[in-house]
């Protein structure tokens, strides 16, 4: 077990947060897989199974109740242990970005307009484990292609698929304008589509080639392309539109590359499905390491700089996704919601912030002995 935790000293913590009711209806659709056993125990040991108690109770009650009473069912549940940075970090307190579901128009087919495919999980791409996974290939990588013969080795990365490795092979699931749109949808894992027949669908994460993910920002920044201050999602894009030559080259150097899956929108009122398993509700859903956290689990949320309302952020939410960049303990991943509008706050998004887990009594002793 990792040390990250502490005792944190204001047990009040809970009061001083907003989106007590949003982040009770949020816990309550993830409490059947909490009590199923559904959700694995990431290395962090936050055992899912400590949270039965409070996933029963919150199935007693109604979806949707009010701030005060969801205030009282989180008190009653729950203490809270502070999450810091593990050692090794380069950062000495936690982080938060945003992500959100961007809604695009999109064609079935390619047209002159249309030409940038999102496509749907190869055949022969597989998930590996530490025993399945092929010997060289690292063991980051979650996924491989198995070839013809039997054997195993690391999928085409994305300048390879760009390329045309996919085509012909009818994985196509829609197209979208602009290649530099299509990359932001993998970036955030899903998007609604809008076609022009007056129909929509939505796409959400299916699989990746297991490369790992680099943040383009970051070398735009590395490279004096841009000033840290420049590199949110308004600003690369800004950057990309201005330098269409170096759109592909720039891209490119994101090795991962995301499948999807198509799914209908049952409710335009929810959020995409997450790696939960349940719908994300904006401001009340957060992505976490999935290798070190579990989902399920609520966490305290609070960034004093990050002001969304004009206030200092401060909210709880649920651990309900995940994300090839979201790694570390203390490293949260806000969801914000759907459309262009929530896509400008999302991408303005990179804060300091203090993570606060509720843990249930058993569990709280177990991390901080």
């Amino acid at each position: 077990m990792l040390e990250v935790f502490r005792t944190e000293p204001d047990q009040e913590a809970i009061k001083k947060v907003a989106g007590h009711a949003a982040a009770f209806s949020a816990f309550r659709a993830s409490a059947p897989a909490l009590l199923e056993g559904q959700y694995a125990t990431g290395r962090l040991g936050i055992d899912a199974g400590l949270y039965g108690d409070a996933a029963r109770d919150a199935l007693g009650l109604p979806d949707m109740i009010g701030e005060t009473d969801a205030l009282e069912f989180f008190e009653r549940h729950f203490c809270c242990l502070s999450v810091a940075p593990m050692a090794g970090e380069t950062r000495e307190t936690g982080f938060v970005t945003g992500y959100y579901e961007p809604e695009v128009e999109a064609s079935r087919f390619p047209t002159e307009t249309f030409r940038h495919p999102l496509y749907a999980r190869p055949s022969d791409l597989v998930a590996v484990d530490d025993v399945t996974r092929p010997a060289g290939l690292d063991k980051s990588f979650g996924f491989a292609r198995r070839l013809s013969c039997g054997l195993m080795t690391d999928y085409p990365d994305r300048a390879a698929i760009e390329a045309g490795f996919l085509k012909g092979q009818g994985l196509e699931i829609a197209y979208v304008r602009d290649e530099v749109e299509a990359f932001f949808i993998h970036v955030q894992g899903s998007a609604r589509l809008r076609f022009a027949d007056g129909t929509a669908t939505r796409i959400g994460y299916a699989a990746k080639t297991g490369h790992p993910f680099t943040a383009i920002g970051r070398l735009l920044v590395k490279t004096g392309a841009l000033t840290l201050a420049e590199a949110d999602m308004d600003g690369i894009r800004a950057y990309l539109a201005a330098h269409p030559e170096r759109v592909r080259p720039i891209l490119d150097q994101n090795r991962s590359f995301i499948f999807f899956a198509e799914r209908p929108i049952d409710d335009p009122e929810t959020g995409p499905i997450g790696a939960a398993n349940v719908p994300l509700a904006p401001l009340a859903s957060i992505a976490v390491d999935r290798d070190l956290a579990t989902f399920g689990v609520p966490y305290l949320v609070a960034a004093p700089e990050l002001r969304l309302d004009g206030t200092p952020f401060a909210r709880l939410m649920i651990a309900q996704d995940t994300g090839s960049a979201i790694i570390g303990a203390a490293r949260g991943d806000i969801f914000v919601g759907s459309g262009e509008a929530a896509g400008r706050i999302a991408g303005r998004i990179r804060h300091e912030a203090q993570l606060t887990l509720l843990a249930s009594p058993a569990l709280a002793k177990r991390l901080v002995p």
